[in-house]
């Protein structure tokens, strides 16, 4: 385990980073939970939960630490032999890493999974590089990704949400006709390209893929060029060089009203609205097909909690985590961060989501396909680079020999349990 998490990071950096991170914040007659989170844009009211838990456990101890670059402290603490009782991090290519290695409690006894919507566990499992009996972490929140949209332009011109992927491209061309940009990018940060590859690749490809890939059965460059030309397409409405933007700058030209459109997620509302708080933002999922009823929600875990297997505190983990689902601490997060409950129940979601709760509440959703992709194989820099110079074949053969490359553990392991099952 240890050479596998150590193989991942690059240990002098960790180092650096975990300088006073930890803490053995331990007070006299009670019992310290420790909790890292990677939510560093929640450290405030994460502060305030645990203030709040602490008052009503006298016998607890909360600590909740969100450092800097947290994956990388995390996984540098496994290897020192130093975890915390708890972290929080989201449904990803890291949450899968932890789970092949063995580091992460079986919570399935946790009675507050019942509460958790079925969809959402169904995503942890397929992270799982092979199937395991148990549940290794609670979805607390999802974000939702497609493309949101300034409502105020919209409606200013009376334009209609599209359905389909004709009408996205008619809507470009009557917004450019207006005189207005359709979209911004911010393409100079090579993971922005990752969000519309996201949102056209759940409708158009099936969940199933990376296991067929895996097992030889299937190749990623079978279905992958459709995406990769519709998402060319869209640059072709950029109001902006795609690639002299950052993700900052992108974000500052939607909030000025320099385009009509911006192909990102949810969890870019915020920084929007730390630039122009007055912006009325509206989303919906981009339609990558034309008929409407095979378009689906790209929908990912943005934070879920999981209990360390060698935490000597499982039942006081589960009091945290009993806290953290009270419906009013969870609407609490899912307003301050504009987020999608992964708890059933009555939730208000902010108003720039309205467009996509049809989608939500009926479960019409999939998981980012990156969350699958190893970071080793840059999947964002590769899609980046096809966008920059249009090489379609070297862009598809380089994504299926990088797979193989990047993958051969999990592809060696999911073939030995395929074969003995």
């Amino acid at each position: 385990m240890k050479k596998y998490l150590s193989a991942s990071i690059c240990l002098t950096l960790a180092m650096s980073v975990l300088s006073g991170c930890s803490s053995s914040q331990d007070i006299a007659g009670k019992t310290t939970i420790e909790l890292v989170t990677y939510k560093m844009e929640a450290v405030d009211l994460f502060n305030e939960f645990a203030r709040e838990f602490n008052e009503e456990n006298p016998d607890l101890n909360l600590v909740i630490e969100a450092p800097k670059d947290a994956t990388t402290v995390i996984k540098t603490r496994l290897i020192k032999d130093d975890a915390p009782d708890m972290i929080g991090i989201g449904g990803d290519s890291t949450f899968s890493i932890l789970v092949d290695t063995g580091v992460l409690g079986d919570i399935s006894d946790y009675s507050g999974l019942d509460d958790i919507k079925e969809s959402f566990l169904e995503i942890d499992k397929k992270l799982e590089p092979v199937p395991k009996t148990g549940v290794y972490a609670l979805p607390y929140v999802a974000n939702a990704s497609g493309i949101l949209f300034n409502k105020r332009i919209f409606a200013q011109y009376g334009w209609e949400i599209p359905d389909t992927w004709d009408g996205l491209i008619n809507l470009c061309e009557t917004i450019q006709a207006a005189g207005l940009a359709p979209f911004t990018f911010g393409h100079k940060d090579s993971w922005t390209t990752l969000a519309p590859w996201n949102a056209l690749a759940v409708s158009m490809t099936s969940p199933d893929l990376f296991t067929r890939v895996s097992l030889g059965q299937d190749k990623f460059s079978n279905h992958y060029g459709d995406i990769a030309l519709k998402q060319k397409q869209l640059l072709e409405y950029s109001g902006n060089d795609p690639f002299a933007y950052g993700y900052n700058d992108a974000c500052t030209a939607f909030a000025k009203g320099l385009a009509a459109m911006y192909p990102i997620g949810s969890y870019a509302i915020p920084q929007i609205l730390s630039v122009n708080p007055d912006l009325e933002i509206g989303s919906f999922v981009l339609p990558a097909n034309n008929d409407p009823k095979t378009n689906i929600l790209n929908s990912g875990i943005d934070l879920q909690f999981s209990v360390m297997e060698d935490s000597k505190v499982k039942e006081e983990c589960y009091r945290v985590l009993e806290f953290f689902q009270r419906n009013e601490n969870i609407q609490r997060y899912i307003n301050e961060q504009i987020s999608v409950p992964c708890k059933q129940g009555e939730f208000e979601l902010n108003e720039s989501l309205t467009h996509m709760k049809d989608y939500i509440d009926a479960n019409l959703l999939s998981d980012y396909p990156d969350h699958h992709y190893p970071s080793e194989m840059g999947a964002d820099a590769l899609i980046q680079t096809y966008l920059v110079t249009g090489d379609l074949k070297k862009f598809l053969d380089t994504f299926d020999k990088d797979w193989i490359r990047f993958n051969q553990d999990n592809i060696r392991k999911l073939l030995e349990y395929e074969e003995n099952h």
